[in-house]
């Protein structure tokens, strides 16, 4: 069976670079910085969300189902640089060669990757491989939109219309998942001037564990997991979990309604 790797990230602003993109000069405080990147954005496009290039990476939430065993875990819970939480993300492609699976993963949580990869000099060579290696890839490869190595799930289930989007929150509560925990992206770089990193590693490893179950969900759909077998795959996620430490896997139990 072919490994399958949920995985969704968190950013902050990249006060750094907006700095050094407008010649700020040294001194001015972090969150003042972060003020001034999203007022000129606020102004530029009515909204606040900064561009691609400026979000910096500080966690990398991963869902792992191989072999005979399902592990959650995030990439940055102990404060590691943000070229080591994205060269180890890669790594794990490199090892594995999984399924990766994502909600708006297309649209974010790739092109960032990508951007501040490049910033730092990150090598994925399996990741980047469109045939050049391994002529399988020229078919199915992670990079191209329609191939299914890398399923946005949100993306696909839209058919590819993004006036048809769905947050992921609202549908996997509609699915009897237990959604959003904690908090939600617009809070995570208050969260962090706040040092509650950890809180939002606790919360980035729910969403890719409600992606993971809608995965199973499109899966048992699609014809690819039979009732039985979905079902044996859901309990497998629980037994995980119950296992694992962690009020935030407690209280995502206790909100587990399917």
């Amino acid at each position: 069976m072919t490994p399958t790797l949920v995985f969704d990230i968190e950013t902050v602003p990249d006060t750094e670079g907006f700095s050094r993109l407008v010649d700020l000069s040294a001194g001015v405080p972090e969150n003042e910085i972060a003020e001034m990147a999203m007022l000129q954005r606020r102004q530029a496009t009515g909204s606040d969300f900064l561009p691609h290039t400026l979000h910096r990476v500080i966690a990398i939430s991963c869902a792992l189902r191989a072999g005979d065993q399902f592990r959650v875990w995030t990439l940055g819970r102990d404060n590691e640089p943000e070229k080591d939480i994205i060269q180890r993300f890669f790594d794990g492609i490199e090892k594995y060669t999984p399924q990766l699976v994502s909600w708006n993963g297309g649209g974010f949580d790739l092109p960032v990757l990508h951007y501040r990869g490049l910033m730092h000099s990150v090598t994925a060579p399996r990741y980047w491989d469109q045939g050049e290696d391994d002529k399988d890839f020229k078919w199915n490869n992670y990079i191209s939109r329609y191939h299914a190595r890398h399923l946005d799930l949100m993306d696909l289930l839209a058919m590819y219309q993004p006036r048809a989007n769905a947050p992921l929150d609202q549908l996997a509560k509609l699915c009897g998942f237990p959604g959003k925990m904690g908090m939600d992206g617009s809070q995570v770089w208050d969260a962090l001037q706040a040092g509650k990193l950890a809180e939002i590693c606790d919360y980035c490893e729910t969403d890719v564990v409600n992606t993971h179950l809608l995965y199973l969900r499109f899966q048992h759909m699609r014809g690819a997991l039979t009732t039985e077998t979905y079902h044996e795959e859901t309990a497998k996620v629980r037994a995980a979990l119950q296992s694992s430490d962690g009020t935030h896997w407690q209280e995502f139990l206790a909100a587990w309604k399917e």
